[in-house]
């Protein structure tokens, strides 16, 4: 075998005297087994941030739907015993004020669901700073 080969190849020679050339092989390999390590772990972090957004999301409207029958029913129940208790006298004016408390709960529930809709937090928010970090890390490397 003549020299150009030796080098090239890092010949039968001990891991401190093989060539550049295979150095160089194993420094890329060594990088792209850590960038598939750090894909790896971000995919992981992905997936669960997604599975409990939806988890959450799940939670959130079987608990809305039970909280907005029951009260539902509960307002229309309140709302008949107040006409009925005043059917004789002020039949007209219960029904206003019973319409009227429907409107201002209505009103301080959508207010209230848009203050939360806009508090949420970030989708994937852990995940995109890890991202982040890896990013300017490779930056500084590079």
């Amino acid at each position: 075998m003549d020299d150009e080969t030796e080098i090239l190849s890092g010949g039968d020679a001990p891991a401190g005297e093989r060539g550049p050339i295979s150095n160089l092989l194993r420094s890329i390999t060594n990088v792209l087994a850590t960038i598939a390590a750090l894909a790896h772990t971000r995919l992981e972090l992905l997936t669960t941030e997604v599975q409990e957004e939806v988890h959450r999301v799940g939670e959130i409207m079987v608990w809305s739907l039970v909280a907005v029958l029951a009260a539902g029913i509960g307002l229309f129940l309140a709302a008949l015993v107040v006409i009925f208790l005043f059917w004789d006298t002020h039949r007209l004016s219960a029904s206003l004020a019973v319409t009227g408390a429907f409107f201002a709960i209505a009103l301080i529930a959508a207010l209230t669901l848009r203050a939360k809709v806009r508090a949420r937090p970030k989708l994937l928010e852990a995940t995109l700073a890890e991202l982040a970090k890896d990013r300017e890390q490779l930056e500084r490397l590079l």
